[in-house]
């Protein structure tokens, strides 16, 4: 395996060694000046000219929140008391800045702080988050950090033996539980004391372990009861998956990587025993049931949010029961449970089954667990939308809906179940409103009409307080920048202004925004949406080729949201260039109705290809500075994978395409993600299956145009193995092709991005524009936040 591997990889390189560096025909020589002004509409440069630009906020209490403002002399963090409107800074920068610079081994800007997360103590320490590690900090002396949220254990001879572990921190904030040696452990957060909740979990076989094959991680996966008293977790057991294998190159002996990570159609997959552990008596409680699957009922792993935790899972507020959804391997399936803490004893409530796949909201898990009145909030598609109901814990019936109609119910951020009030985001629910704006609106859980509480025709970010009376809502367009405010969530009322963006500097830098755009479907009915970037010298007599960027889904879709960005990805920057940029959600992407995201269910080649053919036809009928005959398409990973299959089923229309870490066959890819789109593998008497139309491979003889294929060495995500595929059939039939190993990296380039993205500007302006790029710009390194 490995020596294939090797001389495909040496192949590749001595292919672009011999590739002509200038194939293009006569055309405009770029220079270096050319990409600089193209550079300057980069995040890293556009973002900093955007002035109050404030779209999240973070609550400490119900009366306090503190969030990042921006302007011309760099980031302030600020503290807001609601009661009095005052603004106060957050913290003294500059010694945070000093001390977090020790510990993390680099200086940092005291106006660029990667802060993400905040906790002032009683004593006066901080508890710092940077991305997902903890520093507690002191600042009133001498300014002083250390990794780790309490005192780290140590030895006899005082050295630090323990605390690198991430832990979990519990409710009441004394403790946090980390995984050690396949077990579950406790640290107290005061002495630095720890204790071993259980003793039995060994190497495949251990608890709260967090590995999905594509994603694996050292936190543990857990949940807290209220009363820090419990911990809810599973054995993960993962002793009959198969592994998945990758080679770090160095100088000498290559370091081999292994995990496990199981494969669509495996009959061995990693299964969960689902356990419950008191916390004082270091009691272990077998929930009575057998091994679940490891899945969940939104996305692909137990874990989906960006803060790790575990979404299916939430406890009564005495923390006496549990309740939890279990979902099918194929995710048809879903089964709503209640599990006894104390005995382990597991009542089925109720359940839902359905034709293609279940998905309990997008963004976040929208059921939830209303044990006092013994009723639950159950999110369903079953009229084409997403929508709430209300469910009888007795009898497990349906009491009624508490939303119906067109548009869907996207997350919902709070329940009061004294005043049976809901919270919730949605889209497509008011007439008139682009369907992908995100509204925050509220309703009774005995029904009626819901109450919306953002009426701006605008994307609405929401933050809303802890005890639910209060909101911050930051509202913008992909055109226009933020205002942010803070309202009542009773009625909506404006009560106060907390920012309001200004893009002044933007613009004299020369930004102009994206072009909204309509387009029909394949159906030629349904409405498609998407962005169009021109360059800021457009010249309408002129022709411009098109470069289409895609991302399939079916979990997203190719418009990277719809509030205000200053730059999105880098399509104004490859629009200055000489091209139009486009995006457009396809049919198959989520957030429209249900039938719209089923559309290719069953059939993943689809990647909506026949939708962004459809829409670029479109746009050039509309626009005659539209270039017909030459078209590119790029993505990564889902876009990877869409790109080749664009070159190789429509190869007389796609020119030119760059395809990044795509997944090509997905045979070769996680089970969770592709039985959930695709279905279980299913092989005939013939040799045949349900996955042979979505293998690229299979169709790479029918290249024509140019392509790039690049993927890095050490992809943990999508397998290395998928681009080869495709390589090891374009050989075999004898098409000229391009590549880039990238060494030692994963399914994200990290200090390799900047390089692959000036190598991706340079393929499109000499293959697709017929000009010549300056030769071996350095776009700048991408800054660390």
């Amino acid at each position: 395996m490995y020596s294939m591997i090797g001389k495909l990889h040496l192949f590749g390189a001595l292919v672009m060694g011999l590739l002509p560096g200038a194939v293009a025909a006569q055309g405009r020589m770029l220079s270096a000046a050319d990409y600089a002004r193209a550079e300057r509409f980069m995040a890293y440069a556009a973002a900093p000219l955007v002035d109050h630009d404030v779209q999240k906020v973070h609550w400490l209490d119900d009366g306090h929140f503190w969030y990042r403002d921006h302007d011309s002399h760099g980031d302030h963090f600020l503290l807001r008391d609601l009661a009095s409107g005052k603004i106060t800074p957050l913290f003294d920068q500059r010694k945070l800045a000093a001390a977090l610079g020790m510990v993390i081994g680099n200086p940092l800007d005291a106006q660029k702080l990667p802060v993400t997360g905040y906790r002032k103590r009683p004593d006066g320490r901080l508890e710092i988050a940077v991305r997902r590690k903890h520093y507690l900090c002191d600042l009133q002396g001498a300014p002083v950090c250390a990794l780790g949220r309490g005192v780290p254990a140590r030895d006899k001879a005082g050295r630090v033996t323990t605390g690198a572990e991430p832990g979990v921190l519990s409710p009441d904030r004394k403790s946090e539980a980390f995984i050690r040696d396949w077990n579950l452990w406790l640290r107290d957060m005061a002495t630095g004391k720890e204790t071993r909740l259980t003793t039995d979990g060994v190497e495949n076989f251990g608890y709260a372990t967090d590995n999905a094959g594509w994603k694996h991680t050292d936190h543990a996966i857990l949940e807290w009861s209220p009363d820090s008293r419990r911990i809810a977790t599973f054995q993960q057991d993962q002793r009959k998956t198969g592994e998945m294998y990758l080679i770090r190159s160095r100088v000498g002996h290559p370091e081999l990587l292994k995990w496990k990570y199981p494969l669509v159609g495996d009959k061995d997959v990693t299964m969960i025993e689902r356990v419950i552990i008191d916390v004082p008596t270091r009691k272990v409680v077998r929930l009575k049931m057998p091994p679940d699957q490891h899945r969940s009922s939104l996305c692909d792993d137990v874990s989906c949010g960006p803060d790790g935790g575990w979404d299916d899972v939430k406890w009564a507020p005495d923390g006496n029961t549990l309740a939890f959804v279990s979902t099918s391997r194929d995710h048809r399936h879903e089964w709503f449970r209640i599990a006894d803490a104390r005995t382990g004893a597991v009542r089925t409530v109720f359940e839902e089954s359905v034709p293609t796949y279940y998905e309990s909201g997008n963004g976040a898990v929208n059921w939830r667990y209303l044990p006092a009145t013994h009723e639950a909030i159950w999110f369903s598609e079953r009229n084409n939308w997403g929508n709430l109901y209300l469910y009888d814990l007795i009898t497990g019936k349906l009491k009624h809906a508490i939303t119906s109609g067109t548009g869907n119910v996207t997350e919902v951020l709070k329940v009061d179940p004294g005043t049976r009030t809901v919270w919730f985001r949605g889209v497509g629910r008011t007439a008139g409103v682009n369907p992908y704006y995100q509204q925050f609106w509220k309703v009774g859980l005995d029904g009626g009409r819901p109450t919306l509480l953002t009426p701006e025709d605008a994307d609405h970010t929401i933050s809303l307080s802890p005890d639910g009376k209060n909101f911050v809502d930051a509202y913008s367009t992909p055109a226009t920048p933020p205002v942010t405010v803070l309202r009542s969530a009773g009625d909506g009322r404006m009560l106060a202004t907390v920012a309001t963006a200004d893009a002044t500097r933007l613009k004299a830098a020369g930004w102009v925004p994206p072009i909204p755009f309509t387009v029909k479907a394949r159906d030629g009915r349904t409405d498609l949406y998407g962005m169009m970037f021109k360059p800021s010298h457009f010249d309408p007599s002129k022709k411009y080729p098109i470069i289409d960027y895609v991302y399939p889904g079916p979990q997203t879709g190719s418009v990277l949201g719809r509030s205000f960005l200053p730059a999105r990805g880098d399509h104004q920057a490859m629009a200055e260039l000489g091209f139009i940029v486009i995006a457009v959600d396809g049919m198959g992407t989520p957030w429209r109705s249900k039938a719209f995201h089923d559309a290719y269910f069953q059939h993943i080649e689809d990647n909506t290809l026949p939708d962004q053919v459809g829409a670029i036809r479109q746009l050039a009928a509309r626009y005659p500075w539209i270039d017909l005959d030459r078209v590119g398409i790029w993505g990564h990973s889902g876009g990877g994978n869409a790109t080749a299959g664009a070159m190789f089923r429509y190869p007389d229309f796609f020119k030119v395409g760059w395809a990044e870490s795509g997944n090509h066959d997905n045979r070769d890819y996680e089970d969770d993600w592709a039985e959930k789109w695709q279905g279980l593998l299913v092989r005939g008497k013939d040799g045949k299956s349900n996955y042979d139309a979505q293998a690229n491979q299979d169709f790479a003889a029918d290249l024509k145009g140019r392509l790039m294929l690049t993927y890095g060495t050490l992809d943990d995500n999508v397998p290395p193995e998928n681009t080869l595929l495709v390589v090891q059939a374009l050989i075999k039939a004898n098409r000229d092709f391009d590549m880039i190993a990238i060494p030692n990296a994963h399914h994200g380039y990290a200090a390799a991005t900047p390089y692959i993205t000036r190598r991706r500007w340079d393929y499109f302006v000499r293959h697709l524009a017929g000009d010549t790029p300056p030769k071996e710009y350095a776009l700048k390194p991408w800054p660390w936040r």
